[in-house]
């Protein structure tokens, strides 16, 4: 299959996509919106009773719920109970759109499809399974045998109405451009989409033009887009203003092509502003409020962009 090939096969694959998930949303004419999503990742080890209040604030509706070591907010869930979380989650008019697991990997994500399926909620990210460093045919060999690996668990996901958004995560099978485009390619259903990082994409070497063009040939099966850049880095502790380089609006990368190839497309997945603090599991600022307001100002900056493009 040939590159052309490769991007017509996608294409029809978005066409269904948009009518087979749960989470995908016609296109609708007239102006095009980005759908935010909050990680709550972003408040660190903050209570849900913090957190949510602020949900809505930042233009969102949905909130994707992390394990520790990045929060602990599934954790705090099973202690509060199920019936308490969806009492709050109905209080602050936020939806569960999200459940990040890499703690579970992606063979291990049924164990927690009954609280999805129990909140409606989407979409599961995990990272792929296989080895690492591979590029050319090895790397093409390996992500197809991923393909075939995920094949149950796919069919697992989509009785309870989920979408598997696998994150092109540093060091892990799934991290370059092509092994995203190859998954997409043999993939064996499709809800199986990806969590696209430019974070790490960057540190291999995309740029701006590149985020662009990646979003346009992968089209509508971006499940979740993270508005996140690399910044200096977000291993090593460093002063916060430089911590929050990785925010929109405040390091290098122009997020131009990113929004207009997202318009283009009529991206109907979600937008998650996002970044790692270090060390993890405390907010990217010291209180809710503060994080709030920061991602809002990011929101600002994507929001000016799209006017524009």
């Amino acid at each position: 299959m040939n590159r052309r090939q490769f991007t017509q096969r996608l294409a029809l694959g978005s066409a269904a996509f948009a009518t087979s998930t749960r989470f995908a949303e016609a296109a609708q004419p007239g102006s095009f919106k980005l759908k935010y999503l909050v990680g709550s990742s972003m408040y660190g080890e903050l209570p849900l009773s913090e957190i949510l209040p602020d949900v809505r604030k930042t233009g969102a509706a949905h909130i994707d719920i992390w394990p520790r070591k990045h929060g602990n907010q599934r954790e705090q869930i099973e202690e509060m109970g199920q019936d308490k979380f969806g009492a709050m989650l109905k209080k602050h008019r936020v939806k569960l759109g999200c459940l990040t697991h890499y703690d579970l990997g992606p063979f291990g994500l049924a164990k927690d499809m009954p609280l999805a399926k129990r909140f409606g909620c989407p979409i599961m990210v995990c990272g792929g399974s296989g080895p690492k460093k591979l590029t050319g045919d090895p790397l093409k060999a390996a992500v197809k045998a991923f393909a075939e690996q995920m094949k149950p668990h796919l069919e697992i996901a989509g009785e309870n109405g989920v979408t598997v958004a696998v994150e092109n995560h540093a060091n892990n099978l799934i991290d370059s451009a092509d092994s995203i485009k190859w998954l997409m390619e043999f993939r064996s259903a499709e809800n199986m989409q990806i969590a696209l990082a430019p974070y790490h994409l960057e540190s291999l070497g995309v740029d701006a033009k590149g985020f662009g063009k990646l979003i346009e040939q992968l089209g509508n099966t971006i499940a979740i887009y993270y508005a996140w850049q690399h910044g200096m880095g977000c291993m090593t502790k460093l002063p916060k203003e430089q911590e929050l380089l990785q925010m929109p609006g405040r390091g290098d990368l122009d997020f131009t092509p990113t929004i207009a190839a997202l318009k283009k497309i009529r991206f109907r997945g979600f937008t998650e502003i996002f970044m790692h603090p270090v060390p993890r599991g405390i907010p990217i600022l010291p209180t809710a409020g503060e994080t709030t307001a920061e991602i809002n100002r990011a929101r600002t900056h994507l929001e000016g962009i799209l006017k524009n493009v």
